[in-house]
């Protein structure tokens, strides 16, 4: 089954045809290590960890290389706030970084490069572009690369060859995205830089942040690679630079697939602190909900499509996996069931599993993976409830599901999330008492004080089931 992706460069739905059979490059966009990452972030690095699940799941050997954006005007002026070294500031934010992706269950990067890592590659680039004549020093000190040098600039946003306005220097790492310009390869030391900077052909200095993902991206990958992600944001000035500067460098096409994410709102609104609706995941830990959670509502709609967060969708999010918890749990109860002929079961798992590889193929369908899962859920359920399940038969349905999950990744709870306090389970086994005594009042006065502590009693054939609300 072919997989088959949206590549912004080309503006339509492409199969995916890897530079080697059965490998895949894959460079993602890292974060920029000024401040702790946002739920706007993780939705981005949420669809990467989805494409790059998809694609071990359909066999390819993936080589993933995620950047670290360690020193831009955003580092050096926070760390100058903070009163820190350049290298202890972004540290605190890296480290806070690895621990986020952890609890949103993301698949790690083989290699992540730090830009303060890379500054002899990127000084190499800009002196290929120099010596090419496509890039020029400037009056300020610093080295800029000439659009008007470059005629195929544009061609990732389709930039109209008359709005550009050769001669006008940027020299910012982030400018109006109106902006068509030359951009700044190597910056020239000032004063506002205070000690951060290093030695090159044309002074003190340090690099753009548009250099910093050529150069990374192709020591790790190569000069030419599969996928190029980020979001949307990042198409212009970013990506657009990064393919002029890359392909003029090294004379060969850079990337042959660019996938884009769309933004996160809140509520319909854009997150800003000013609303009062800009969370990072700590925000939301902290707020009761879990890692998993969190990571099913980045994931539930569809990447190209603007995600609207919300805190119903978090509760929904929470409804959706105590429906998974549940089923899983029934599961394991029939796990022990005498074996069985698995013809009952087996068009089930196959249907669904043709399904969710299906729509995963389809650009990342999500949703539509998600209700093959849920159609494998309410089918499978179907058949317990007329108890023809044998063990054997339970065993492939739990297989099938984590075949599943290596691409979903919220099959399984958190540790310790489907651990039942004895204090808790002393008052289900209370109120179990009463029902069988036929006091009805006091066990449902039980049950109410479960469910105001956060839990559900579930009655079963098999006895009561204790799951969190």
């Amino acid at each position: 089954m072919s997989v088959n992706f949206y590549n912004t460069l080309n503006h339509r739905q492409e199969e995916f045809i890897p530079l080697k059979p059965g490998k895949a490059g894959l460079y993602t966009c890292g974060p920029t290590v000024y401040n702790y990452a946002h739920i706007g972030n993780f939705r981005c690095y949420a669809f990467e960890d989805i494409l790059k699940r998809t694609l071990l799941f359909h066999g390819y050997a993936v080589r993933h290389v995620m950047n670290l954006t360690d020193v831009d005007d955003k580092t050096i002026k926070g760390s100058q706030a903070a009163g820190k070294s350049l290298e202890a500031f972004t540290r605190l934010y890296k480290d806070a970084f690895f621990a986020d992706i952890a609890r949103l269950r993301f698949l790690p990067a083989d290699v992540y490069p730090a830009a303060t890592e890379h500054i002899d590659d990127m000084i190499a680039i800009v002196r290929i572009l120099m010596d090419k004549g496509i890039a020029y020093q400037a009056e300020d000190g610093s080295v800029y690369f000439s659009i008007a040098k470059w005629p195929q600039y544009g061609q990732l946003v389709n930039i109209d060859p008359e709005q550009m306005r050769s001669g006008t220097r940027v020299k910012l790492d982030e400018y109006a995205k109106e902006s068509v310009a030359d951009f700044a390869l190597w910056k020239a030391w000032d004063e506002a830089d205070g000690e951060v900077f290093w030695e090159s052909p044309w002074g003190r200095g340090r690099p753009g942040w548009h250099l910093e993902c050529s150069a990374m991206s192709s020591r790790y990958l190569g000069a030419t690679f599969d996928i190029h992600c980020g979001g949307i944001d990042n198409m212009f000035p970013h990506h657009e630079d990064e393919i002029a500067q890359s392909e003029a460098a090294n004379g060969c096409r850079f990337v042959n697939y660019w996938l884009h994410c769309a933004h996160l709102v809140v509520d319909g609104q854009k997150m800003s602190k000013s609303l009062g609706n800009f969370y990072t995941l700590k925000d939301l830990l902290d707020k009761g909900y879990s890692g998993r959670e969190v990571r099913w509502v980045l994931i539930g709609t569809h990447y190209r499509q603007s995600l609207n967060f919300s805190f119903k969708a978090l509760d929904d999010a929470r409804a959706a996996l105590q429906r998974l918890d549940t089923f899983q749990a029934r599961l394991q109860e029939n796990a022990g069931n005498p074996d069985g002929v698995l013809t009952s079961v087996q068009p089930v798992l196959d249907k669904a599993i043709v399904e969710f590889s299906a729509a995963l193929t389809d650009d990342l369908n999500v949703s539509a993976a998600f209700a093959a899962l849920f159609d494998l859920v309410r089918e499978v359920n179907r058949l317990l409830d007329i108890d023809i399940l044998g063990g054997n038969a339970v065993r492939a349905v739990q297989d099938c599901l984590r075949r599943m999950d290596l691409v979903l990744a919220v099959c399984q709870p958190e540790a310790g999330e489907d651990q039942v306090p004895a204090e808790i389970q002393a008052l289900a086994e209370e109120r179990q008492a009463a029902r069988k005594a036929k006091d009805f009042a006091r066990a449902d006065a039980l049950r109410k004080t479960l469910e105001d502590q956060g839990w559900l009693v579930e009655d079963t054939p098999k006895g009561p089931r204790v799951l969190k609300k």
